[in-house]
């Protein structure tokens, strides 16, 4: 059974530098849109950003594969294609990675191509694929 979309609200302080990220960097089509909030085709999901005067503290981070991992964060699932191909776009785009594109857990159940970076607001994101997605919940 296909899932459903999720649909994720995130905070962000400036709409313009959020359209730039999610819209032409990452690729996303936009959506329904107001002069505080943007809706956007997220990969098929619906993530939309909400002006905020404000953004809530930065992640703090977590021990995962030898790596320190931002807490909270949130990502898609992608294809190993559509992984490859978007971390080649943001490496071209010189984007700051938290961890850089790589495969985790190699060789283990699980494992899987991941990389993390931070939107202009400060929101941590993962990207990840498996060769197999019957690895995504292996134990």
């Amino acid at each position: 059974m296909m899932p459903q979309p999720f649909h994720l609200a995130i905070p962000v302080d400036d709409l313009s530098a959020a359209a730039e990220f999610y819209g032409d960097l990452l690729g996303c089509d936009r959506g329904r849109s107001s002069e505080h909030w943007i809706d956007w085709d997220f990969f098929g999901h619906q993530l939309v950003t909400h002006l905020v005067n404000a953004m809530p503290s930065p992640p703090e981070f977590n021990q995962v594969d030898n790596h320190q991992v931002p807490v909270p964060h949130f990502g898609v699932v992608l294809t190993m294609e559509q992984w490859r191909t978007l971390a080649t776009r943001l490496e071209a785009a010189h984007i700051e990675f938290v961890i850089k594109p790589y495969i985790r857990f190699k060789g283990q159940p699980g494992e899987q191509a991941t990389m993390f970076f931070i939107d202009p607001a400060g929101n941590a994101l993962e990207f990840k694929a498996f060769a197999s997605i019957d690895q995504l919940f292996a134990s």
